[in-house]
């Protein structure tokens, strides 16, 4: 295909910070491997800016994505939200269907497969889940939907963490720890960072693994490059952990097939991340 035209369909990951992300990388390698006239930038911009840019992108015939911080305001901005956006007060993904902006949350399907190819089937589980942000809202509800036994939400700020527990409707599985104290000697199947902390090079971690008894899994929905030191310190201690580009990668898919109605090119995507 030949460059952008005045028929070539804007695509933009809205958020700050966004120049760690991967997703024009893979995103332009899909459109490439599926022949279709799109390009995919990455556009940072604060909460006031946010719903005029969405909307302005996807009535021009394009759609996006959001990120941190502003999944909840976009859930707010999108005329027609999905189950998963009313479910879980978050939207990641939008596009235009006539004249309507529409809106999904496809970290719900991309957390689904991160956490599937970590530890298989999540039914029953206990997780721990660090954060109560949009990534937070999409891990719960999939754990949720999924079969998990219980969730704990840990976030800096109780209050937030028990908004998500009221927005989806889960008073009996979905709980609040107050504090890190809370869950002190508590084990858990599954550990969720969902927090940005380890975008960084110099953050903290999430949580120090000598404040529970054990983990059977973590899952840190951050990447960078050479994986998170969070991840790493799991692997140490000998607990399966995963960071967060096959979540990336899925939730990425869902949203191409939503934008272009077609199966995403997956392999060519995964190659792209690769480098």
């Amino acid at each position: 295909m030949s460059g952008p035209t005045t028929a070539t369909r804007l695509f933009a990951l809205l958020g700050d910070p966004v120049a760690h992300s991967l997703s024009p990388v893979f995103q332009n390698a899909a459109f490439r491997a599926a022949d279709v006239d799109g390009v995919y930038v990455a556009l940072r911009c604060d909460d006031a800016m946010l719903p005029g840019l969405l909307c302005g992108i996807a009535r021009a015939g394009g759609g996006g994505n959001i990120t941190i911080p502003h999944k909840e305001r976009a859930a707010a901005a999108v005329d027609v939200p999905t189950d998963a956006v009313r479910r879980t007060g978050a939207c990641n993904t939008f596009w235009l269907e006539g004249d309507r902006v529409c809106g999904d949350n496809t970290d719900v399907a991309g957390f689904r497969a991160a956490a599937s190819a970590l530890v298989g089937n999540t039914a029953g589980a206990r997780a721990l889940v660090l954060g109560a942000g949009g990534a937070a809202r999409a891990a719960v509800f999939a754990l949720i939907e999924d079969g998990a036994d219980s969730v704990l939400v840990l976030n800096r700020s109780p209050e937030r963490a028990h908004a998500l527990r009221e927005t989806l409707g889960e008073p009996t599985r979905v709980r609040v720890a107050l504090d890190v104290h809370a869950i002190a000697g508590t084990h858990f199947d599954l550990v969720v960072n969902a927090t940005p902390l380890g975008l960084h090079p110099d953050d903290p971690e999430p949580l120090a693994f000598d404040r529970i008894a054990g983990a059977g899994a973590v899952l840190d929905l951050v990447y960078a490059p050479g994986e998170t030191r969070w991840v790493r310190a799991a692997r140490a201690r000998g607990i399966p952990a995963a960071d967060g580009l096959e979540m990336l990668l899925r939730q990425g898919a869902a949203a191409f097939e939503r934008w272009w109605g077609r199966p995403a090119p997956l392999d060519a995507m995964r190659r792209a991340i690769a480098g």
